[in-house]
């Protein structure tokens, strides 16, 4: 029985690291996110600055290619996060469906033994009342 209490520690502990493993992917998509954002509008306000809102123009600003870069590059890395994010999410969903078979198997062993032994307490029971009967009949 200790060893089913350890792989349910186990189990639980695997279930919280990719749980934890998801929120980090999470948070940095919504950072990256919030990043890109940032870029876009600091792109904008370049753009209305120098008066040119095309790329291919020779005088187009220099901090705004590098921010659509950077930009581009964030996007790319978003698209891999969510990726991850998904492969994430399908190893949490095996680890806490692992746990939930441990569970249930330790709730049937716990349910079997406990059955066990309200069916030798019974059997105690009337032996004690079959000793009380046998010994009031005879007097």
């Amino acid at each position: 029985m200790k060893s089913r209490e350890t792989l349910i520690r186990l189990k639980k502990f695997q279930v919280d690291e990719k749980r934890r493993k998801v929120a980090q992917i999470e948070a940095m998509i919504a950072e990256f996110d919030r990043i890109s954002t940032e870029l876009d509008r600091e792109i904008k306000l370049e753009q209305d600055r120098a008066g040119i809102h095309d790329p291919a123009h020779f005088a187009y600003p220099t901090y705004a290619k590098a921010a659509i870069t950077r930009r581009e590059n964030l996007k790319r890395s978003t698209d891999e996060l969510k990726t991850q994010l998904d492969e994430a999410q399908a190893l949490l969903g095996e680890a806490f469906e692992d746990l939930k078979k441990v569970e249930m198997l330790d709730e049937r062993d716990q349910a079997r033994e406990k059955a066990e032994a309200n069916a030798r307490e019974q059997k105690e029971l009337d032996r004690v009342a079959g000793l009380r009967f046998t010994s009031g009949a005879r007097m």
